[in-house]
């Protein structure tokens, strides 16, 4: 079975584990979570990996150089996933480092780096709503705040963790020493269709994009639909459709052409078939590779909001939600991914990536690269529909290999200039 093969069925096996008969659904420390972990854990024993399991429930597989003073690369993703999600989205990031440590052991060969395969408990937020929770203890970024969060059933998470032979209070003392690390590496499936469109496997990202995130409130005057002649009317449905259309007109003519925006939530309150809306919200969803341009495009839309507004004689208002600063990836790390995959006579394109990743918390603190990889099914991920094929992640692997290899080649050449 080729690497890629294997990559595909580990994705395979792991799929059937779920929360949820009808679809894939693994929600942090959940049975299928816990399945999923002691799979992982049985895997990466199998591959030659020291594994250890710390106090957030990350699993982490270790092979090590021999090297006593070596740095360590760390490479992974998530194992948690979405509801009714797909068998890709993160759990490629952990089973193709996982094969090719398993060749590296049988081949024999050894990079001149420790290499740590992160299997990240959490990160999509499904329970607790609190995404990042397997990746933010590595770089300091865990806010302890959240182990008072409860769930559907009112489950405190340091009481879950707890029950799941976990130590909240441990948490802490996960922070790696930066000093320690070379810097962090994802593969991830692309989760769009930018790279099934151009016919390309891989893609290099340059970005990971920053989001800021508004709740939208229209208040207009409710009447009866049959009664109020349209140019005496403050309709706050029509006017707040306005306002979503004005910010998808301006996220389509961004110079940048990066900046993409959603309005997810739109609800006239109270609405009913025969009533002019007096109040309508919406939420807006505003992201870009880099901060500048997406929080130009956010004052614009605003602006056109409150501009739309008073044409129409209602009032608006929103509120800041949420606010992530965009996360660039180390230039020369990008150079050295781009060149990787040229070296298969594959194009390297570079692209920004839309969503977030638990690369995006630990780039925070370390040199990060990441590498896309090809979504079938029309791009759509986050979904049943996600599929990828085995040719495509015999190209990763072997693309990853040669990056690996060529930070490796750099590490070493360090010491030596440092003697010279």
């Amino acid at each position: 079975m080729s690497i890629g093969q294997q990559i595909i069925a580990a994705c395979e096996r792991l799929g059937r584990h779920s929360d949820d008969p009808d679809g894939l659904t693994v929600a942090y420390l959940s049975a299928a979570h816990c399945a999923v972990a002691a799979e992982l854990k049985q895997a990466m024993v199998a591959a030659g990996l020291a594994v250890t399991v710390d106090a957030v429930g990350n699993v982490i597989g270790r092979l090590a150089c021999g090297r006593p003073d070596a740095p360590t690369l760390l490479t992974g993703s998530h194992f948690d996933t979405v509801r009714n999600g797909g068998r890709f989205d993160g759990r490629l990031g952990i089973v193709l480092p996982i094969a090719l440590a398993r060749h590296l052991n049988e081949s024999g060969e050894r990079l001149p780096f420790d290499l740590e395969v992160a299997a990240f408990a959490e990160e999509e937020g499904l329970r607790f709503a609190s995404t990042f929770l397997g990746s933010s203890p590595l770089v300091g970024q865990f806010d302890a705040n959240v182990l008072e969060c409860t769930d559907a059933s009112g489950v405190r998470m340091r009481d879950a963790m707890k029950d799941a032979g976990l130590d909240p209070d441990g948490i802490a003392g996960l922070r790696r020493d930066p000093a320690s690390l070379l810097g962090y590496y994802e593969v991830h499936i692309e989760q769009g269709p930018v790279l099934l469109h151009a016919g390309e496997a891989l893609g290099v990202v340059t970005s990971i994009a920053g989001c800021v995130r508004h709740c939208c409130r229209v208040i207009g005057t409710a009447g009866h639909a049959g009664t109020v002649p349209m140019p005496l009317r403050h309709d706050a449905g029509t006017a707040a459709a306005e306002m979503v259309l004005a910010m998808e007109a301006r996220c389509r003519a961004d110079p940048s052409a990066t900046v993409v925006g959603t309005a997810g939530r739109f609800e006239v309150v109270r609405g009913a078939t025969n009533v002019i809306p007096g109040e309508a919200q919406f939420t807006i969803d505003l992201r870009a590779a880099e901060d500048g341009p997406r929080d130009r495009a956010l004052a614009d839309v605003l602006l056109s909001c409150q501009e739309i507004a008073r044409r129409r004689g209602v009032s608006f208002a929103s509120e800041l939600t949420m606010k992530v600063p965009a996360t660039p990836c180390t230039p020369a790390w990008v150079d050295a991914l781009a060149a990787a995959v040229a070296g298969f006579g594959l194009p390297a394109r570079r692209m920004p990536s839309g969503a977030g990743h638990d690369a995006m918390m630990m780039g925070r603190a370390l040199p990060m690269a990441m590498l896309f990889v090809r979504c079938g099914n029309g791009g759509v991920s986050h979904s049943p529909a996600e599929t990828m094929t085995a040719a495509d992640a015999e190209l990763a692997a072997a693309a990853t290999l040669a990056f690996w290899r060529s930070l490796g080649a750099a590490a070493q050449d360090a010491p030596d200039r440092a003697r010279e």
